[in-house]
């Protein structure tokens, strides 16, 4: 009747529990750099790969087909000669011995198609002609050489044994080309792909002719070719499931066939219960182990009597008893190179991960590199600061006395005697000329004329150069301007590149039940799918990728898929681009995005001014990405051909620069110095540029030196204004963006000077085309266009004084063609959360 008083604390326990963990992490980690000190653990770690060729290639020396075929052997020597060259004398031996295990002549045939292959490789190096594509046929010269002088030392010169010979040969060269593809998978660092079918076919051939060397070995009446065999079906069986499993049991049965005529049934036996175990892959190893074992003994009992079922029963036991033993990480590591199997899926994520990683910051350092050029280039002092220093005005005095007191004798007077009377004349004459360079020399002071008797003389001269000084400054003032152009243009690009950066940065989710659930809804309408890739599920910016067959004429996707999809995604779905992948095979391959909340139609209208052809006006509509509809107009100065080239120059530009991502600011200002480069003249260009996004219907307008825009809601005109000047004009140019929400049936009104300024300066121009659009009836934007600029044109009795161009926008709500098509059972999907 003993009653412990002790209480466990958990603090006390948890601690003790810690202790005695990291107590035995230290045992095994010190019992662990023992064990890699012993010489005989050093010596495999280091000769891993060399032990594990040598013991395939004795296997391979003794492995024979028919009880008398003995084609591995030289084969495998070949591969080892020209891709482990290391490795020739061990494995050389190896097979060597393997040959001792075979019926004679077997080790004596063996040795002389060695001989007679290293011979021949041994003459080909010498005339440096050794390519790994001749290895193939020095094997079959190699056995064929063997096999005749066989044949013709034989008893009788008959057709069999040439025959046999002539197939031992060619099976030689055959394997060569198998073991040529397998090997490297062993003995090289594979990079994370995917593993062709070839490959995989050759690798399976190579295990199963080395199985081949353990026909006739048993272990208490078990035969270990049958173990291993059945081992091997279940690695491959659970790594690539039912396909590979069947796979590796038909030509490990076909080739353990071969080598033992009498296990003809171990075919079809080995595909039969690789096929069952790779449908329990699921299951993983308990599943994929009964599946074995099923398969066998189902087989067993119809190829076998009572004995041998319970003795293929025991073999498979034992398959299955090595199997459970493999540690998990070498079935995941074959796994990952066998198409199709989710560990190979997740291999090639986590190698685009790293890909795309690598990619996003070599991105990053040529954009701090671009900004780093922007910044040297923007260091640079201005141009007029440049054109006033020191050195430059005392070049200018040197030249100017070269020119004009070179040949006065009066010189030395003037220079040493009254240095700095003469020199404060010669700046004062300069100033002059600088504010008035038109001046002749009756304009002169008077008492110029008695410092200096050539005082004409001097003002001609200096007006030269003080052209030529003007001259350098305008170059110096164009070079400053174009430094100053790049460093913005590389600080755009700069910019660009890191927001590219920032979006390849986006962790790309494995949304593998969302895609599962899609595939199945899909299948229920009866549509055959391909394959589905979900890029983005972001609300409003949905992009997923389907191939599916399709069938000409019937708009499967979008009267099915996107009315589906808008129904378990409760947001409208559209069909954004659609290309046939394997025409002849009827794939196609659709993007459906997040259909736009908003859509734009427009209307223009315009005349040319005195009626001509062709107007300085330019005007665009498009959509610039990422769901930005772009309504823009452009005013060239003056009229005709030269305004429109510079008003559509100017509009094609500033639409590209935003296209690729620059900055409103930054893209107007990269026109404007574009435009001040391009041409010596004076000429600009007015811009009125309206950016509406088509998912919230937020507007930037742009507004360059333009007339205003108005926005017809209802009743209510509302006017937009920005006051800004011309791009083309002055370098250093101030942009001021105005920002305004429109609504679904809003009428945005956009026109140039021609239009606004068409009543004259007595009337107030703003009031009056309010009033002009509150009388427009209608909402057609192309009716308004054409209304407005009759209304203008009639105001003017019926002339046209300047360029005219209306460009009319309404907003909408957009209606999709086809509505949400709701399935019976088929869920709302369940988008990824993210936490920021």
């Amino acid at each position: 009747m003993s009653k412990s008083n002790v209480v466990n604390l958990p603090e006390w326990t948890r601690a003790a529990g810690s202790k005695d963990k990291s107590q035995k992490e230290a045992m095994g980690s010190r019992l662990k750099a023992w064990g890699t000190k012993l010489p005989a653990v050093q010596f495999i770690t280091v000769k891993k790969w060399t032990l594990l060729l040598s013991l395939m290639g004795f296997l391979l020396g003794r492995a024979m087909i028919l009880d008398e075929l003995t084609p591995f052997a030289a084969a495998y020597f070949a591969v080892i000669v020209f891709m482990r060259r290391d490795s020739i004398l061990p494995v050389g031996a190896a097979i060597l011995l393997g040959s001792l295990f075979t019926p004679f002549p077997g080790a004596v045939v063996i040795a002389a198609e060695l001989i007679i292959f290293y011979l021949m490789y041994k003459g080909l190096e010498s005339f440096q002609r050794v390519e790994l594509s001749y290895a193939p046929i020095m094997v079959f010269v190699a056995a064929f050489m063997v096999g005749l002088f066989q044949v013709i030392i034989g008893p009788a010169l008959s057709w069999y044994p040439l025959m046999m010979a002539t197939i031992d040969a060619v099976l030689g060269f055959v394997l060569t080309l198998v073991f040529l593809q397998a090997l490297p998978l062993f003995t090289y660092k594979q990079k994370s792909r995917a593993l062709r079918n070839e490959e995989v076919l050759c690798l399976i051939i190579l295990l199963a002719s080395v199985m081949t060397g353990l026909v006739g070995w048993s272990i208490n009446g078990l035969s270990l070719e049958h173990v291993l065999s059945r081992f091997l079906i279940l690695v491959f069986a659970l790594a690539g499931g039912a396909p590979l499993g069947a796979a590796v049991g038909v030509v490990t049965g076909l080739i353990l066939s071969l080598a033992d005529i009498g296990a003809i049934y171990q075919m079809s036996l080995l595909a039969f219960s690789g096929m069952l175990a790779g449908m329990m892959q699921s299951g993983r190893k308990g599943a994929v182990s009964i599946g074995m074992l099923l398969g066998s003994t189902i087989l067993s009992v119809y190829f076998m009597g009572p004995g041998d079922v319970m003795k293929s029963t025991w073999e498979t036991c034992a398959a299955v008893v090595l199997f459970l033993l493999m540690p998990k990480s070498i079935i995941t590591a074959i796994a990952k190179y066998v198409p199709g199997t989710a560990d190979h899926s997740r291999s090639q994520h986590e190698y685009a991960r790293r890909v795309r990683d690598i990619t996003a910051d070599r991105v990053t350092q040529f954009s701090q590199v671009f900004q780093q050029l922007s910044s040297s280039f923007g260091q640079i002092p201005r141009a007029g600061e440049a054109g006033k220093s020191d050195k430059e005005m005392e070049d200018f005095m040197n030249t100017v006395t070269e020119g004009a007191c070179a040949g006065c004798i009066r010189r030395s007077h003037c220079w040493d005697t009254r240095f700095y009377q003469t020199y404060r004349y010669m700046t004062d004459m300069m100033t002059t000329v600088e504010e008035c360079p038109d001046i002749t020399a009756a304009q002169l002071p008077p008492e110029w004329s008695r410092i200096c008797g050539r005082t004409g003389e001097v003002l001609d001269v200096m007006k030269g150069q003080y052209e030529l000084y003007q001259h350098d400054m305008r170059w110096k003032r164009q070079i400053y301007d174009s430094r100053q152009f790049v460093a913005e243009q590389l600080s755009g690009v700069s910019q660009v590149m890191e927001d590219l950066a920032r979006e390849i940065k986006r962790e790309g989710q494995a949304m593998y039940r969302q895609e599962s659930q899609i595939r199945e809804a899909l299948e229920q309408l009866g549509l055959s799918i391909h394959s589905i890739e979900i890029l983005s599920l972001d609300p409003g910016r949905v992009e997923i990728e389907v191939v599916h067959a399709y069938t000409r004429g019937f708009d499967e996707c979008r009267k099915m898929i996107a009315p589906l999809l808008s129904d378990i995604l409760e947001e409208n779905i559209a069909v954004v681009s659609e290309t046939a992948v394997h025409p002849r095979e009827g794939l196609s391959m659709v993007t459906f995005g997040s259909a736009k909340a908003y859509e734009i139609s427009t209307g223009v209208a315009g005349a040319a001014k005195g009626g001509d052809v062709l107007s300085g006006d330019s005007f665009s509509t498009v959509e610039l990405g990422n769901g930005t509809f772009a309504v823009s107009i452009s005013d060239g100065m003056g009229n005709g051909e030269r305004a429109r080239m510079e008003s559509s120059a100017a509009l094609s530009m500033l639409e590209k620069l935003l296209q690729s991502g620059m900055d409103e600011k930054l893209a107007v200002k990269s026109v404007n110095s574009i435009l001040l480069l391009r041409s010596p003249d004076e000429f600009y260009a007015t811009v009125d540029m309206a950016l509406i996004d088509q998912y919230s219907a937020q507007t930037i307008f742009m507004k360059i030196a333009s007339a205003p825009s108005f926005i017809r809601r209802g009743s209510e005109v509302i006017p937009v204004t920005a006051s800004n000047l011309p791009i083309g004009i002055i370098k250093d140019i101030e942009v001021d963006l105005v920002t305004m929400q429109l609504r679904p049936g809003d009428i945005l009104i956009m026109m140039t000077d021609g239009i606004y300024d068409a009543p004259g300066y007595a009337v107030n121009k703003e009031i009056w085309m309010k009033r002009l659009i509150q009388e427009l009836e209608g909402d057609d934007p192309q009716d308004i266009a054409d209304s407005l600029l009759e209304k203008v044109i009639r105001y003017q009795g019926n002339e046209i004084h300047d360029d005219m161009t209306i460009v009319v926008s309404r907003v909408d709500h957009y209606h999709p063609e086809w509505s949400s098509l709701h399935m019976p059972g088929v869920g709302r999907l369940e988008r990824p959360r993210t936490v920021s």
